[in-house]
């Protein structure tokens, strides 16, 4: 009799065991989308020269700490993929990431898409600005005025200041769009790669390379300085399929009603006229607008193309 008593409690304490493991890994699995920061870690991605833009970024901290009401951290990656590792292991949980750089993070399960910014739309030639908010952009190649480069059949053989290789306007469509018309860039020219758009630009002017690829009007970041860059520095070559622009991109565990809080924040900071000044200065956006995943859907289709290119060099 005792035998079966103790056997009887051992059943009993097996099937408590087993539902609360089985309990455990339902909260697990709720848990996975529950995160909410105490503290929100924002990180952006060099576009432009890091330490300037971290200090253009760092007014943003108090902006959504008002709007949000826990303290804000704000830093700069020190190349694309890093703040990808930095998403994935849980140490950033909003990053501004370029497109190509939100579905290698949404690919890898590290982020989910927020939002996507607007810009003005540009017209050629001067640059500028069509007047009309856009949520997306285009790639452009750039060459020194007089340069015996008059289009991209002329890049054979040259040298190239490109982004990394993760860059959408910096490196992929270019080098997928000029493949496409014949001519392997990777293969048939220098690529030298500079960190920010403006160094793409200056590396023109200078006389570092021959051509750059940079967004479509990158020169207006070295406008202030170089006030007639528009004429010594020129275009050759406009990307023919449309960009989408940049994300705010949100760990892909966030809770859906901090990633609604969230959204609000951005978009109230946005429309501030304190908080529109620094989006503008560090990446030309004008507002946020909602966005899903299949938006990218021309992202993977280029990458795709430029990946083949990159790694059969």
């Amino acid at each position: 009799m005792k035998f079966w008593k103790a056997l009887a409690a051992l059943s009993t304490a097996a099937i408590a065991a087993v539902s609360l493991a089985a309990c455990g890994s339902k909260a697990a699995t709720k848990n996975s989308d529950s995160y909410t920061p105490k503290t929100l870690n924002i990180q952006f991605v060099p576009s432009s020269n890091a330490n300037t833009l971290e200090a253009k970024a760092k007014p943003l901290e108090g902006l959504l700490k008002k709007q949000l009401g826990i303290p804000v951290k704000v830093s700069v990656s020190t190349n694309y993929n890093s703040i990808v590792e930095a998403m994935k292991s849980k140490q950033v949980d909003v990053g501004f990431l370029p497109p190509d750089g939100y579905v290698q993070a949404h690919k890898q399960k590290a982020a989910d898409v927020l939002l996507m910014a607007e810009r003005y739309g540009i017209k050629q030639p001067g640059g500028k600005s069509t007047g009309k908010l856009v949520n997306y952009y285009n790639s452009m190649i750039l060459v020194k005025k007089g340069s015996s480069i008059k289009s991209w059949k002329d890049l054979k053989g040259k040298n190239i200041a490109v982004q990394d290789v993760t860059s959408s306007a910096g490196y992929i469509w270019p080098i997928a769009e000029i493949k496409e018309k014949g001519l392997d860039l990777v293969k048939d020219a220098k690529l030298t790669t500079v960190t920010g758009h403006d160094q793409g630009v200056m590396s023109v002017l200078n006389g570092d390379t021959d051509a750059a690829f940079v967004f479509e009007d990158a020169r207006t970041i070295v406008q202030k300085d170089v006030p007639d860059i528009m004429d010594k520095v020129v275009p050759i070559y406009i990307t023919k399929k449309p960009i989408p622009n940049d994300t705010i991109s949100v760990r892909s565990d966030m809770s859906k009603a901090f990633r609604t809080k969230l959204a609000k924040a951005f978009k109230a900071v946005a429309k501030s006229k304190k908080g529109h000044q620094i989006i503008s200065e560090i990446y030309s956006h004008e507002g946020y607008v909602s966005a899903k995943d299949s938006d990218f859907n021309i992202v993977r289709k280029y990458d795709k193309i430029s990946a083949s290119i990159t790694n059969n060099k």
